[in-house]
Order: structure tokens, then C-alpha cells, then sequence
């Protein structure tokens, strides 16, 4: 199953691009579909900043993100990288208390806040000391009210962004009238973008919501639930090395991750990926196989008889297959987390001692024992462990209530 974004250039009074409105859509048809709005906000969060990083939608200009009431008040834009993102607030917000408390702290935080759709109602002017932008739609308001609006209002830090301009007379006048951006079909229509959809399973999804209703949060329970599952493991290492929470140092371990977010930042995290959540249409041996592979990784690190680092080797095998996953190249996926050198050698090159370990995988899934014999020499086990790691393997799996499928 594929994730679906339209995006449309934001351009400057040169009309040159300077950002993209994000658009959320769920298939083909290049129109907004009949789903709730924060649930497309979620969906849109995490399928195209969450999951694949800078692809086409966000890259290299500033993104314009729809937020409804809902979502800013839980202050889900803390989640994205407050130089990379416009926080748009939606229309239909309603502009009462709550949303006064969470606008004013978004610009504390140094997020650039843009009021969609602006109506001029009174109600919204204490806001303003917190806005970097205000849109008008020329459709909506008409270019002759829109445009008065700027000119009575020309000498404010504001920008303003013209939306909805429908001809070359209506970007003359919004131009001459001071507004400094400007957004429609007669620069362009929406581009329809799409990837290959990064979703956790239903199950792991609800035992991550049980875990962190907890006070406090059991991080090694969170762990657990987040190394049984691909999909989480590959989101929350992608999260953890956005541009807003870049590490200095590669990640370790899954609770190694989880700390250094902290509980609110955690609790975030796994409600956006839960409200966009929806099965993907990958066969779910793809995943059990991942899972087998990781197991069996960090056992055979432990039986080996060189030093090896048990979590990095459970990280090789987890991600072993992720191009298969995602459908994207392994090499581009790999740019987007914070591993460590030795993982991202063995996932590109097959070096080294974690290298090895996936080659006997390969090897031993393939019933070629020639190669296997080499590997295991090479690591400092024999057949029979590796034999034994596989069986153990098997009964781990059955502890999750996985059906395990070869």
C-alpha cells in the first residue's frame, strides 16, 4: 500500500518556489478525501516526514502543514523540525484559550505560524503577536477585500500570503497591494506525490498506547514492544534522527533511543503513528522474517567466540530486509538513521563481523552448508549453535503469538 501527499509551490514576489502547502490525500484522485482532519494530519505526519524522511514532498524548501484545533492543542507539531515546517492553523480552529496557550508556546519554541483561511474576526487578534503569516483566499474574501486588508494592514512584521489566485490580473493586484507570497492554480495545481506506506501492526500499536497511559512509562516494556516490530523500529530510529532531534553520536539500542527522547516526546511519537495508523499490503512473512532475522543476529553474537555487540547485531537483522519493506533502495534508507558504522557496513557491504553473521544467515536459509561451515569458522561457533539459535528462535517468536511461516 502505497501513502499518498499533493503538494503545491509557495512562491515569492520574483515567483520563485519558497516552500510547498502539503496536502494530504489517500489515493489516485488528486482531492482532499472524506477522512477526519487530524487523522490526516497524523497520517500526513508520519508517512511523509516520520517515514522516508527528505523525499520529494519535503525536501529543500520549508513545507506548509495543515494542523486542525485537535492536533495543536496536544502540540503535535513539537514532533517536526521547527526550521523546516510552516504550522498552518486550520480555519475551522476555534480561537479559544487552549489554542491560545498552545500558539503562544509553538512560537516560543521558535515555530513559524501561519493562520489559514483568515476570516478577519476580532476574536483572533490577540494571536497576532504569535503570527509569522497570514493567508487570504482570494476565493473566499474576493482580491478587492483581500487586497485592502494588506494595504490597511502593510506596516505589521506580518507576511501575507495571497492563496487561491486563480489569474495573472489577481497576482498584478495582490502584488501591488504588498502581499509577499503567493499560492495557486495559476502558478499550479497540487502535484500528486507518493511512497511506500511504513505502518506497525494493529496489535503492537495498541500494547505501545497501554504502555505509555502508564505513569511512569516503563521504558524496557516500551523497548520490548517496539523491537518486535519493523515497521516501529525503523519510525522511531527515523524520528530520533530528524533534523529537530539529530544525535550526536550513533544509537545503540532501542532504549538508548527512548531515553534520550523522554516520555513526552515518546508519548507524541506513538499517538501520531496510532491515529495514522493502517494496514499495509506487504506479506506479513516479510516481517516475520525480519524479526527471526534479528533474533537470531543477537544470539548468534552472543554465541560467537569473538567480541561482538549483541544489540548492533540485533539491529543488522532487523533492518536486513528493509528495502524489501519499503520498496525503497537499502543505501538511501539507511542515510536516514543513526546507526553505527559497523551496522551500516554489514547492511551495505557484508564487512565485517556482523557482515559475517548475515552471511550465514543467507547461507543457512539457503541450505548451503559449504558457505555456512566458513562463516561459522570465521565467527568462532559451529553448525550445531547455529542450528540450536535457530531453533530457539522459532520458540521465541511463538512467544509473541506470531504464526511463524518458512
Amino acid at each position: 500500500m502505497y501513502a499518498y501527499v499533493a503538494r503545491q509551490p509557495i512562491l515569492n514576489r520574483q515567483q520563485r518556489t519558497v516552500g510547498y502547502e502539503l496536502l494530504f490525500r489517500d489515493g489516485e484522485h488528486n482531492a482532499f478525501p472524506d477522512i477526519e482532519a487530524n487523522t490526516a494530519t497524523s497520517r500526513l505526519l508520519v508517512e511523509n516526514y516520520m517515514a522516508v524522511g527528505d523525499d520529494l514532498a519535503t525536501a529543500s524548501q520549508r513545507t506548509f502543514i495543515n494542523f486542525p484545533h485537535d492536533s495543536l492543542v496536544k502540540l503535535l507539531p513539537l514532533l517536526l523540525p521547527r526550521h523546516k515546517v510552516v504550522i498552518e492553523v486550520l480555519e475551522t480552529c476555534i480561537p479559544d484559550d487552549e489554542l491560545f496557550a498552545a500558539i503562544r508556546h509553538l512560537n516560543k519554541q521558535g515555530y513559524t505560524i501561519a493562520l489559514d483561511d483568515f476570516d478577519l474576526q476580532p476574536a483572533w487578534q490577540r494571536f497576532m503577536p504569535y503570527v509569522h503569516v497570514i493567508k487570504l483566499d482570494f476565493i473566499k474574501l474576493g482580491c478587492q477585500r483581500a487586497c485592502a486588508f494588506v494595504a490597511q494592514h502593510e506596516n505589521r512584521r506580518l507576511k501575507f500570503l495571497a492563496e487561491k489566485v486563480e489569474s495573472r490580473e489577481e497576482f498584478e493586484a495582490a502584488r501591488a497591494a504588498g502581499f509577499h507570497l503567493f499560492q495557486g492554480y495559476y502558478f499550479s495545481k497540487p502535484e500528486l506525490l507518493k511512497n511506500r506506506q511504513v505502518t506497525p501492526e494493529t496489535l503492537t500499536t495498541l500494547r505501545l498506547l497501554r504502555e505509555i497511559s502508564r505513569t511512569p512509562v516503563d521504558f524496557l516494556r516500551v523497548e520490548r514492544i517496539i523491537s518486535s516490530d519493523v515497521s516501529l523500529s525503523y519510525l522511531l530510529l527515523r524520528y530520533v534522527n530528524s533534523a529537530a532531534h539529530r544525535t550526536l553520536s550513533p544509537i545503540g539500542n532501542f532504549k538508548q533511543a527512548l531515553v534520550y527522547l523522554g516520555e513526552e516526546k515518546i508519548k507524541l511519537f506513538v499517538s501520531v503513528v496510532a491515529a495514522a495508523h493502517a494496514s499495509i499490503r506487504k506479506p506479513r512473512e516479510l516481517y516475520i522474517l525480519s524479526l527471526q532475522r534479528a533474533r537470531m543476529c543477537e544470539e548468534l553474537a552472543r554465541s560467537s567466540g569473538i567480541a561482538l555487540n549483541s544489540d548492533q547485531a540485533f539491529l543488522a537483522g532487523m533492518f536486513s530486509l528493509l528495502d524489501a519493506l519499503l520498496d525503497k533502495p537499502l543505501p538511501k534508507l539507511l542515510e536516514l538513521l543513526p546507526l553505527s558504522e559497523e551496522v551500516h557496513s554489514a547492511l551495505l557491504l557484508r564487512e565485517g563481523p556482523l557482515g559475517d553473521i548475515l552471511n550465514l544467515l543467507d547461507a543457512y536459509d539457503n541450505a548451503d552448508w559449504d558457505s555456512t561451515a566458513r562463516y561459522c569458522q570465521r565467527l568462532g561457533m559451529n553448525e550445531a549453535q547455529v542450528a540450536n539459535v535457530y531453533h530457539q528462535t522459532l520458540r521465541w517468536l511463538a512467544s509473541y503469538q506470531i504464526p511463524y511461516q518458512k
